[in-house]
C-alpha cells in the first residue's frame, strides 16, 4: 500500500509546527547522545563527563580544551548541540525535495544515521583539532548503533513534523 505524504507549501502555522518539532528533536537527541557518550566513557574507562565534553570542545581548541575547565565543557555542549541541529536540519531540508525520506523513515533514517557516523568520523573529526586517540572497537560499535538510532529518530520526527 503506497502512502502519500504532502509537503507542499503550507501555512505559517504548519511551518512553525515543523520548526518546533525539529528544535525539540535536536535538543532531545543532543542530550541523549551526550548522556550516552558520557555514560559509555565513565563505565568503560572511568572518564568524567567534563572530560568528554572538553573532548568535543577540542575540535576547535585542540589540547587547550583540557585546560579550560567548565568553560571548555560548556563549549563542548554548545558545539554538540550545534552539530545535532545541523544533522536534524539537513534531513528536514532534504525531506522537502525527496518525499521518499518521509514515506520510508525506517529505511532512510537508518541509512542517514550510518551516513552521519561516516561523515563525523571520516571527515569532521579528522579535519578538527581533536588530538589523535587510539581506536576503541567497542566505542566504534556502540557509536555506529547510536548514530543509527539518531538517524531513525530524526527520520521519524520529520515524518511527524511534515504530516499535513
Amino acid at each position: 500500500m503506497a502512502m502519500s505524504i504532502s509537503i507542499a507549501s503550507g501555512t505559517r502555522r504548519q511551518h512553525a509546527g515543523t520548526m518546533t518539532v525539529a528544535i525539540l528533536t535536536a535538543l532531545a537527541l543532543a542530550v541523549a547522545d551526550l548522556l550516552f557518550a558520557c555514560g559509555y566513557w565513565r563505565a568503560s574507562r572511568g572518564v568524567p563527563a567534563v572530560r568528554v565534553l572538553q573532548n568535543i570542545a577540542a575540535g576547535i581548541l585542540g589540547k587547550r580544551a583540557f585546560l579550560g575547565g567548565g568553560e571548555a565543557a560548556l563549549l563542548g555542549v554548545l558545539l554538540h548541540c550545534f552539530i545535532m541541529f545541523a544533522m536534524v536540519g539537513a534531513y528536514y531540508l532534504a525531506c522537502r525535495r525527496f518525499a521518499p525520506l518521509l514515506a520510508r523513515p525506517w529505511l532512510f533514517g537508518g541509512l542517514y544515521g550510518a551516513l552521519l557516523f561516516v561523515v563525523m568520523n571520516l571527515l569532521v573529526v579528522p579535519l578538527s583539532a581533536v588530538p589523535k586517540a587510539p581506536l576503541v572497537p567497542t566505542w566504534i560499535v556502540c557509536s555506529i548503533a547510536m548514530h543509527i538510532i539518531i538517524g531513525l529518530a530524526i527520520a521519524l520526527s520529520a515524518r511527524r513534523a511534515f504530516r499535513v
